[in-house]
């Protein structure tokens, strides 16, 4: 029987080990972290993150072949891969604050699996890292190890997306392996291309060099947010010329060279992922001297910070140039639906801009607490502090109780739950004050039918 241990429990390291347990169930597979209460949650009924999917594989196979535990020496003892799949934060402070990834997860845990490992193991980074951060991981294992104890270094990057990741990791478009072009580095590659070719088809399994596995994985997430930021500048062009973007999205994505995904107008991109990779690659570009290349990828999280802004700033023009003690409804609080995940999300820069004009915001998220949304809200470097957000942020536990006496609402994320054939937006219009006004920044309502009701609205990429 192969063991696999994983390194973190987080968003990765969590729904790609544990499918692995569930298609493979001659493998053992334990997730191991230091931070009790996420282990706990892990083996209790209640998971610590929620994913379309995830529940059902976690409670079939937990106990049997999938395991949860704190105890990492001796998960790293037992396990013939290892999966790294820590945290990589921007760096906050020092050299390429704000921009380069933070390794220090990453090296602690290489350090600790040299220290402990008593036999030959097969390392595999997971988290989203630098190009070339493979060779400093095996200066380390190779620097603490002694001679009869061989490590191998992997490149398997994830490509998940946050809502889909279930279906992402059971049938994905590809997945990334790659090695050191050495015999060694070509059979620790086919050990773990065993393992993902037991439900992925051959041809979707990819080979490659450690480098280039490494780059992908950040030039992908640079691309689909290029295409965001893209369309987000020429929904500016179309609120000043009276085009709809939809329909130009359309027309552009029905052109079988540039196809229709990523082409959806919104208040702009978040997650975890796009805008910390750009950085990331921004970083990297730096310190190659590739200045017009650092520029180039810099302006993707320009455009998307100037769109947060924009339509921030509509809001309040549009309410006659105050929101000062109006109530403001805000629908949605995760970066995108089905989801529970806040970071990044366009409605932490729109609560703190509205907090600052004095607003009272009422918010609701079907998936994210109130406890989360206090806390993304009081983070450094927001602008807002836990006083000021206890005076302006009330959490509702309904969109309903949200809109009930409200001069504007807000649609910040796309819940399937806030379209007209879900919400009944004639009573959310008799509840709230009048003039209401229905600010659309994701595109999912129909703009003619609420006008009718007696909605003023104001859609991201449409001038009516």
């Amino acid at each position: 029987m192969v063991n696999i241990c994983c390194i973190g429990a987080g968003y990765v390291g969590g729904p790609s080990s544990a499918v692995i347990a569930y298609q493979c169930h001659d493998v053992n597979v334990t997730i191991v972290d230091l931070n009790q209460a996420r282990i706990d949650a892990w083996n209790s009924d209640k998971l610590p993150i929620y994913e379309p999917g995830l529940e059902e594989i976690v409670f079939s196979r937990r106990g049997k072949n999938l395991f949860f535990s704190t105890d990492v020496d001796q998960a790293i003892i037992d396990a013939d891969l290892i999966f790294v799949s820590v945290n990589t934060p921007t760096k906050k402070s020092g050299m390429g604050a704000g921009m380069a990834a933070d390794l220090a997860y990453i090296e602690t845990a290489t350090r600790r699996i040299a220290q402990v490992a008593t036999t030959s193991k097969v390392v595999i980074e997971k988290s989203t890292v630098p190009c070339r951060t493979a060779q400093s991981m095996r200066t380390i294992l190779e620097a603490n190890s002694n001679k009869d104890i061989r490590f191998d270094i992997l490149s398997n990057p994830e490509f998940l997306a946050e809502g889909t990741a279930i279906s992402d990791l059971t049938k994905p478009d590809r997945v990334l392996i790659g090695c050191l072009q050495t015999p060694e580095g070509f059979a620790a590659q086919k050990k773990l291309v065993d393992i993902y070719t037991r439900w992925i088809p051959q041809e979707r399994v990819i080979t490659m060099n450690l480098w280039s596995s490494e780059l992908s994985k950040l030039a992908a997430n640079a691309l689909l947010a290029q295409r965001i930021s893209s369309i987000n500048a020429l929904s500016a062009i179309c609120e000043a010329t009276g085009a709809d973007v939809d329909e130009v999205a359309y027309a552009c994505g029905t052109d079988s060279r540039i196809g229709p995904k990523f082409l959806k107008a919104s208040v702009g991109f978040g997650g975890s992922c796009f805008q910390k990779d750009i950085l990331n690659l921004v970083y990297l570009s730096e310190q190659l001297f590739l200045p017009e290349v650092a520029a180039y990828w810099k302006s993707v999280v320009t455009m998307n910070e100037y769109q947060k802004m924009r339509f921030t700033h509509r809001i309040v023009r549009t309410l006659f140039n105050t929101v000062t003690h109006k109530r403001i409804a805000l629908l949605g609080f995760a970066f995108k639906k089905d989801t529970g995940d806040t970071r990044e999300s366009a409605a932490i820069t729109l609560c703190s801009y509205l907090i600052q004009e004095h607003a009272h915001i009422a918010i609701y998220d079907p998936k994210v607490s109130a406890k989360q949304i206090k806390m993304d809200l009081t983070e450094p470097g927001v602008g807002t502090n836990e006083e000021t957000v206890d005076k302006h942020v009330e959490v509702c536990e309904s969109a309903y109780e949200a809109c009930a006496g409200a001069d504007a609402l807000v649609i910040c994320t796309e819940w399937d739950e806030f379209k007209m054939n879900q919400l009944d937006y004639q009573k959310i219009f008799d509840s709230m004050q009048k003039p209401a006004f229905i600010f659309d920044g994701r595109l999912i309502l129909d703009g003619p039918k609420l006008r009718e009701i007696g909605f003023r609205v104001e859609t991201i990429g449409k001038s009516v």
